[in-house]
């Protein structure tokens, strides 16, 4: 089944696309941001992902794909740096047009902690593994830079939206990683991550996503600042509530 990855990118983006232009979300008017940050934050996990494809940390099963190729990369492994970011910050966008960018959780500082202990202690102690390594190191470095630096407000937003994608989080990346097939869509060396699997799934997907969707969440936010929603629409917005 040689469309099954493209298959499931189309899927996952269908019904987000669909919904940007209901009249309570109308997230197109803000395509002219959001598709910016897809696209720059495409650029370095791309360079990553064909770099760990060249030492095969992992590889693609070619019976699940089209054949066509970019950068050494699958087109489907390129356009789920594309369509997985639009599905979570439609998302996310969703939650913030309710509860406002500035939402807070009580524990962010907490979560954050534990987050920045963990990718620290994962790096250090799998330093030898460069699945877990880069991803942990990443992660870590992303967090800090976020919390000390851009001192972003929006972080207990993004953690509290995104417990709501765990499930599509399982699903998406349960089907890629082999449940229910023959073979897995995307196949992963175990001597370059810790081989710890939730079902599938490798342990440090959870941190490789969240370092990939804090990236465009980051540059979206950035953009939505730099360019702020006019007046009047900001009043239309907050109407839905």
């Amino acid at each position: 089944m040689n469309f099954l990855y493209l298959l499931v990118d189309l899927g996952a983006i269908a019904v987000p696309l669909l919904f940007s232009f209901h009249p309570k979300i109308q997230l197109y008017k803000r395509w002219h941001l959001l598709w910016p940050s897809i696209l720059l934050s495409l650029v370095p996990f791309v360079i990553w992902d064909s770099y760990f494809t060249k030492i095969r940390v992992w590889g693609f099963t070619p019976k699940y794909l089209t054949g066509i190729y970019f950068f050494d990369l699958p087109v489907e492994e390129i356009l789920f740096f594309i369509c997985i970011p639009y599905a979570c910050l439609f998302t996310y966008y969703c939650f913030r047009i309710y509860f406002g960018a500035d939402y807070r959780v009580k524990r962010e500082n907490n979560i954050t902690a534990i987050f920045l202990c963990f990718t620290f202690a994962m790096g250090l102690t799998y330093f030898d593994r460069y699945y877990t390594c880069w991803t942990a190191v990443g992660l870590f470095g992303f967090l800090l830079f976020l919390k000390l630096v851009v001192k972003a407000k929006w972080l207990s937003l993004f953690y509290f939206s995104h417990m709501f994608l765990l499930i599509p989080f399982f699903i998406v990346n349960g089907i890629l990683t082999g449940s229910g097939l023959d073979e897995p869509v995307v196949w992963y060396n175990n001597a370059e991550n810790i081989g710890i699997r939730i079902f599938t799934i490798p342990f440090e997907d959870i941190f490789y996503g969240m370092l990939m969707l804090l990236l465009n969440t980051f540059l979206f936010e950035y953009l939505l600042a730099k360019y702020p929603v006019p007046e009047k629409e900001n009043l239309e917005t907050v109407s839905v509530r």
